[in-house]
């Protein structure tokens, strides 16, 4: 028999790309939300996302949440932020087609899940699971994020690479000094999916 066609993805980041960071005042950190309600999309989200299920491309969420590992939120917890996501994209008409998570922290994780592990970003072991679940062709696929370790995770996985940036700013610097460099450099997620667009029909 045949094999079936590849499909292809978008792979996004979760926290500072499809919501927003939270400033955690009693720990001095900015980091991801600890609860439901300090869960909240980041401007343009749905829209963005929306733009991207109507090309054909699978959107997919890659995110590290080392959080458990560390006991700031529960699995429960987490489970509630996927759903309270999925129902606040769908007011848009917006939908996430999977969501892959790290729960593990090589150093400070507790328990079972203090481990260093192949799904960790930088490595690319969420987006190989992804791609073999949904039969993904990743050499056609992108991967959106804000940081240094959603470019590398992407290029290790063989995507195109999208980094939410301002164009001047430190994180672009530092990675320039690292030899590593996004494909496309861009100020938002729905710039993204504009660029996406383009990129797979051109002659539109």
């Amino acid at each position: 028999m045949p094999k079936p066609n590849k499909t292809r993805a978008v792979f996004l980041d979760r926290d500072g790309v499809v919501n927003e960071l939270l400033f955690h005042q009693e720990m001095g950190i900015i980091e991801t939300p600890f609860t439901v309600d300090q869960f909240k999309l980041k401007k343009n989200v749905g829209r963005a996302i929306r733009r991207i299920n109507r090309l054909g491309f699978k959107v997919i969420i890659v995110s590290n949440q080392p959080g458990i590992a560390m006991r700031h939120f529960s699995r429960k917890t987490l489970e509630a932020i996927n759903l309270k996501m999925i129902q606040s994209l769908a007011k848009d008409k917006a939908r996430l087609d999977g969501i892959f998570y790290c729960l593990h922290h090589p150093v400070k994780g507790l328990g079972a899940l203090k481990k260093k592990c192949a799904c960790r970003k930088p490595k690319p072991g969420l987006l190989f699971q992804a791609a073999k679940l949904f039969n993904i062709d990743l050499k056609k696929s992108f991967m959106i994020g804000d940081s240094i370790l959603d470019v590398q995770a992407g290029k290790a996985a063989g995507c195109e690479t999208i980094l939410l940036a301002h164009l001047k700013c430190d994180l672009c610097h530092l990675m320039a000094r690292r030899g590593i460099k996004p494909d496309y450099l861009v100020k938002d997620i729905l710039t993204a999916a504009k660029t996406i667009q383009t990129k797979a029909n051109p002659k539109k």
